[in-house]
């Protein structure tokens, strides 16, 4: 199957979908609020958030980072220029410096010379402010969350909606944090262990593009592990340390799938992995989804976002990149592919196409889902390799 871009009446066609659906693993492919509803407030503020909960997503995700006094806080980049307002805080001028992050020069304010109540200080800024314009006029109006104020809201919004809301938490530069003595491993656990929910059934999930923070966890905690993979062939920041020269290709491969079961429970894997772009716009379906899975690891997909310039190229609407397409067909086709979460900047779009598939399919859209679930993995296990070892048949 190829899918070819094309419009009529504006709206976008595809030429061909697939002819049969893959099976998900789970009931229900969970919706992941990407950092919160960051397509409609600056992310990682317990705004974006709590909005993401009421927009219907099953799970949120954050992304962790360490403060100078070893506090976790939600932010995607330990650099704070491009998403605070440390800038008009003259009283941390002097703390403007250069580093190399993942082999990569950054210039700015780095959360790790911060104690957690100097950012107390901070507020929040989107990050796309020419693109998302109605979500930058919520600049200010946040400060910076915590893990465990995290972790605290999540609580109180699922007593008061009565439904489970999952956590994905993506541990950020774990070895250039390893290598500046403030691993990520050690208060993440302890979060976990605080809030009660170091457990299989806890909603949480941890993730990372870096397999040897998550071999570390594998044998310390009880919630699943989600081993993150970029598209083409980069390569995760520690293989790159230790001389290992595999790429994220590689790791995606059904050997490096094979080599991933044995210590984490799942994939998130950027859309390109699942749907191959080819020339002209066309997409091709990948074997990645049964692939996994016959490995017994979940897919999550990401990342989702509405705008234009972000959406394959099929689900492009009319000429303007900042412009809204069909983020609701590549979500749908994407499901038709088998897999088990999106994770999403637009999580009301994304449940609105979830629950229009089921009722398409006379199925139930009411999500009755895990985070990231430990499947059950047969006493002979589908791979050469030991597999780890899952602790719970739950499904998702």
């Amino acid at each position: 199957m190829v899918i070819r871009p094309g419009f009529h009446g504006g709206m976008t066609e595809v030429s061909a979908l697939p002819t049969a659906r893959v099976s998900s693993f789970v009931v229900t492919p969970a919706v992941v609020a990407h950092r919160g509803a960051s397509g409609y407030r600056p992310e990682h503020t317990l705004g974006a958030y709590r909005l993401a909960v009421a927009m219907g997503a099953d799970d949120i995700e954050l992304d962790v980072v360490p403060t100078r006094d070893g506090v976790l806080v939600a932010r995607h980049d330990n650099e704070l220029g491009r998403t605070t307002d440390v800038a008009d805080h003259p009283e941390f001028a002097g703390r403007r410096t250069t580093r190399v992050i993942d082999g990569e020069s950054v210039t700015g304010w780095f959360v790790e010379d911060f104690l957690v109540e100097e950012l107390r200080s901070l507020t929040a800024r989107e990050r796309h402010p020419r693109t998302r314009w109605q979500s930058a006029a919520h600049d200010g109006r946040h400060g910076l969350a915590t893990l465990d104020e995290i972790l605290a809201m999540v609580a109180v919004e699922s007593e008061r909606r009565g439904r489970a809301i999952g956590v994905l938490i993506e541990l950020k530069h774990a070895t250039y944090f390893d290598a500046a003595g403030l691993p990520l491993d050690a208060p993440l656990l302890d979060a976990l262990r605080r809030h009660d929910l170091d457990h299989p059934r806890s909603r949480v999930s941890v993730l990372s593009f870096e397999a040897t923070i998550l071999r570390r966890l594998a044998g310390r905690t009880r919630v699943p592990l989600v081993q993150l993979l970029g598209k083409g062939r980069g390569r995760p920041a520690d293989l790159v340390a230790a001389g290992d020269a595999r790429t994220y290709a590689d790791l995606a491969s059904p050997a490096g799938l094979a080599t991933i079961q044995e210590y984490a429970d799942g994939v998130g894997v950027h859309r390109d992995r699942v749907l191959k772009p080819g020339r002209g716009g066309t997409l091709t379906p990948t074997s990645l989804v049964s692939d996994a899975h016959r490995e017994w690891l979940t897919v999550h997909v990401w990342t989702l976002r509405a705008e234009n310039r972000h959406l394959s190229k099929p689900f492009r609407v009319g000429g303007d990149p900042s412009a809204h397409g069909d983020l609701a067909g590549e979500a749908r086709l994407l499901l038709d592919l088998g897999v088990d979460g999106l994770i999403t900047d637009h999580p009301d779009v994304v449940v609105g196409a979830r629950g229009a598939r089921a009722q398409a399919s006379g199925s139930s859209s009411q999500a009755t889902t895990y985070a990231t679930m430990k499947v059950p993995k047969p006493k002979a296990a589908p791979s050469t390799v030991t597999s780890r070892t899952s602790v719970t048949s739950m499904p998702r």
